[in-house]
C-alpha cells in the first residue's frame, strides 16, 4: 500500500502559529520534504524533533519529486513544507501534488498560515472576489505585459514582492492601473515589525522612492471599477439602480454609483429614477 503526502502549513513569522495538528503530523510522518532544510531544521529544533529530510525546491522539481514519489509508493508517509506558509501555493509543491494525484496517492492538507489570506483580511479592500498573481516576472517587459492583462480585472489582486524589487514594481503598478487605485502594503506579517500601509499606488510609489523597503511584502491592489456598456440604455441602468436600492443603498447613492459605472449624468439618472 502506498503512503500519503501531507501538505503542512508552517509559520510565516510567529512560531506560535503552528497548529497542534501540524506538530502531530511532523512527529508521525516518516520523512519531511523541505524547500530549504536549513530553514526547516530550525523549526524542528524549536519543536525538539528529529526527522529525516530531503530537499524539494524549484531547482530539483523533477529529480526531487521522483525520490519523494518512490518513497511514498513504497509505503512511507511524507510531510511537504515550504520555508514559510502553505506549500503548493506559488510553490513547486503544486507539481508534486499533481504527480501524486496521477499515481493515486492520497494528499492531505494540514491548514495553517498563508500570507496572501492574512494580507487580504487586513487590507480593507473587497474580499468577496480576489485573484492571486504571485511574484511578478523579473524581466521588465514580461512584468508590464502581465500587468496590462490585468488592467480590466475587477477583482482584488494580490502580489508577493521582495524589498529590493518593490520600488520598481510599485511604479509599474501605478503606470498600469493609475495613481488613484487603492493598495494595501502588508509587510513582515505576524513578525515583530508587522505593518499595513493603506494608501494609493501613486502615493506608495512616491513613498518608496524616498524610503528603503525592509522585509517581505504582500501587495493587495484594488480591482478596476466594473464597466457597464453604454448601449444598455436607460432602462437597464434604472434596473441596476433598483438592485442597489434592494441592497440597502439610498436612491441618491444608488444613482451616483450607477452614474460612475456607466459614465452618465447622475442628475439625469436620479431624476429618471424618481419618476419611476
Amino acid at each position: 500500500m502506498p503512503g500519503c503526502l501531507y501538505l503542512v502549513a508552517t509559520p510565516i513569522g510567529n512560531l506560535s502559529d503552528l497548529s497542534s495538528r501540524a506538530i502531530e503530523t511532523l512527529e508521525t510522518v516518516d520523512f519531511i520534504a523541505a524547500e530549504d532544510t536549513r530553514v526547516t531544521v530550525k523549526l524542528l529544533n524549536h519543536l525538539e524533533l528529529k526527522k529525516p529530510m530531503v530537499s524539494y525546491h524549484r531547482h530539483n522539481e523533477e529529480s526531487g519529486g521522483t525520490v519523494i514519489l518512490d518513497r511514498i509508493l513504497g509505503g512511507e508517509t511524507c510531510a511537504l513544507v515550504s520555508d514559510a506558509g502553505t506549500p503548493a501555493i506559488s510553490d513547486p509543491g503544486e507539481d508534486l501534488v499533481l504527480r501524486c494525484a496521477e499515481q493515486g496517492i492520497e494528499v492531505i492538507s494540514i491548514p495553517g498560515p498563508c500570507a496572501l489570506v492574512n494580507a487580504l483580511a487586513l487590507s480593507g479592500l473587497p474580499t468577496g472576489r480576489f485573484c492571486f498573481e504571485g511574484f511578478l516576472a523579473m524581466n521588465k517587459k514580461n512584468r508590464r505585459e502581465h500587468l496590462s492583462e490585468l488592467q480590466n480585472e475587477t477583482r482584488t489582486m494580490i502580489f508577493y514582492e521582495a524589498p529590493h524589487k518593490l520600488p520598481s514594481t510599485l511604479c509599474d503598478l501605478r503606470d498600469a492601473f493609475g495613481p488613484d487605485r487603492r493598495i494595501s502594503l502588508c509587510r513582515e506579517l505576524t513578525k515583530l515589525h508587522e505593518e499595513v500601509k493603506r494608501t494609493t499606488l501613486g502615493e506608495a510609489a512616491s513613498y518608496y522612492e524616498e524610503t528603503k523597503p525592509r522585509g517581505e511584502f504582500v501587495l493587495v491592489v484594488e480591482g478596476a471599477k466594473p464597466i457597464v456598456k453604454e448601449v444598455e440604455g436607460l432602462e437597464l441602468r434604472l434596473q441596476r439602480v433598483q438592485l442597489l436600492r434592494q441592497e440597502g443603498l439610498s436612491l441618491r447613492d444608488a444613482a451616483r454609483r450607477v452614474a460612475e459605472e456607466t459614465g452618465t449624468s447622475r442628475k439625469e439618472l436620479y431624476d429618471a429614477a424618481l419618476n419611476v
